[in-house]
């Protein structure tokens, strides 16, 4: 059975881009995503997840210090802009039910920008009309993403 970044999307933006380019890609993954606004991450550990959804949400217009919410499962940010703005990282969720306890569901369907990181753990809770966005390592510097709308 294919999962779910396989079965419901298509290869929309292909781009390889260093740690100084972090404010352009990000640009470019805001404007593909046209009105989708959750969006889930994969990829390996160390990838550069964090990293490139900090600076997604510093272009959002947010200016308070966007950190990883690896503890907290989920980080809130406000944009004078953009509104609301969840960051999600569930890498150390132990089962779905923990996602439902939290109150997943109210976040996916706030009408609020939604980042997800892991969101392979939560697979059968994930809204449909959700972006993947997978990184690849190329080298120490340097990084792949596709986005799959």
């Amino acid at each position: 059975m294919r999962s779910f970044k396989e079965q419901y999307f298509f290869k929309k933006m292909k781009a390889t881009y260093t740690l100084d380019q972090l404010p352009k890609i990000a640009k470019k993954i805001i404007s593909h995503t046209k009105n989708k606004k959750t969006i889930l991450f994969y990829a390996e550990m160390g990838a550069g997840k964090t990293t490139l959804i900090k600076e997604i949400i510093k272009q959002l217009g947010v200016t308070d210090n966007v950190s990883s919410p690896t503890f907290s499962l989920v980080n809130e940010y406000f944009s004078e802009k953009n509104g609301l703005i969840y960051h999600f990282d569930f890498y150390r969720i132990e089962d779905e039910e923990e996602a439902l306890d939290m109150g997943i569901d109210d976040y996916f369907y706030a009408n609020a920008w939604c980042f997800i990181e892991w969101a392979e753990r939560i697979e059968n809770l994930i809204p449909l009309d959700s972006c993947v966005v997978n990184i690849d390592i190329v080298d120490e510097q340097t990084r792949t993403i596709t986005l799959n709308e």
